[in-house]
């Protein structure tokens, strides 16, 4: 179990974001696909026709089963695309993330499957470690730090504990390492320098261990859903609390927007793809869908909690 250094009850917004009924378009599209079946002379589908309606009708409408990456895995909605994503952004990061094999099953950090697998779209395959560290709120730090690693950010990676502790990564590659007494926590230069990967993975177990949604939320802002993007939680601070992560954004030609959201959750799991409650087989949520409080699949979220972290 993920161990804390103490406690402030803090009253932190919550966040969230809603779905917007799409039957409409999915029933567009699969009348335009059916319209491409063939059939026999008698009118009658085919055997090769068949057996594509069938395909049509059981597969997710917006999900792309051979997409290796988000942004091949999950289709726009249609009349909407991707909003621009600027060169070595969270957002570009975010969208050619590599995804798992698609029906694949969330598994916990002992290589078991999650109970509930109807939660998710899809599988990020992002690094889990093999303990009960990886949870919620440090599943969104392991993005961010992997992004800031991966794009040469190193002095970016630094998150605080939940005392507040500032555990920098330039420190740690330095040779400084974390020692934790009590509620005590410092600085020893005991080892020595380390630029490797295995050793920035040690130090995001480290900080797995003492922040969580408590400090994640004092180191967060509250912001308008007119103002979301990739990269931005909707929070709910808290021990257990929740958090959730904008991975990507769409919207049309009016200005009406779209949402993906990912997860990771207790006990640590590997970061996924959230369905949408409201419409099946199409995981975006809609901006005009956004009502209070708002139900994710395996949370809820009041009013207050979409936020910006200050990373």
């Amino acid at each position: 179990m993920k161990s804390y250094l103490c406690f402030v009850v803090l009253l932190a917004g919550i966040w969230t974001v809603g779905c917007a009924n799409t039957e409409e378009v999915k029933d567009e599209r699969l009348s335009a696909q059916m319209s491409e079946v063939s059939e026999d002379e008698t009118g009658e589908l085919t055997e090769k026709g068949s057996e594509y309606f069938s395909e049509i009708k059981e597969k997710k409408i917006l999900v792309a089963p051979e997409g290796a990456a988000l942004e091949e895995r999950i289709l726009t909605p249609e009349g909407y695309f991707r909003t621009e994503a600027e060169a070595g952004s969270l957002k570009e990061f975010l969208r050619n993330y590599p995804m798992k094999a698609q029906d694949s099953p969330v598994l916990l950090y002992d290589g078991s499957e999650k109970r509930n697998q109807k939660a998710h779209a899809a599988v990020f395959a992002l690094p889990l470690e093999n303990e009960d560290l990886q949870q919620c709120a440090d599943s969104v730090m392991r993005v961010y730090a992997e992004y800031f690693w991966e794009t040469g950010q190193y002095q970016r990676i630094a998150f605080h504990f939940v005392n507040g502790f500032w555990a920098e990564y330039l420190k740690w590659r330095d040779g400084n390492r974390i020692v934790v007494s009590g509620n005590d926590v410092s600085w020893s230069k005991t080892a020595s320098y380390d630029d490797s990967y295995d050793n920035f993975v040690q130090y995001l177990r480290i900080v797995f261990a003492y922040a969580g949604t408590l400090s994640m939320d004092e180191e967060s802002g509250p912001i308008d859903l007119k103002d979301a993007r990739a990269g931005d939680v909707f929070l709910k601070a808290g021990s257990p609390g929740h958090v959730v992560m904008i991975v990507d954004v769409c919207e049309n030609n009016t200005g009406d927007r779209a949402f993906l959201l990912a997860q990771g959750y207790m006990p640590a799991q590997e970061f996924h793809l959230l369905n949408n409650p409201e419409h099946e087989g199409d995981p975006w949520y809609y901006d005009e869908e956004v009502v209070y409080p708002f139900s994710t699949p395996e949370y809820t979220f009041e009013e207050g909690s979409l936020r910006r972290l200050n990373y």
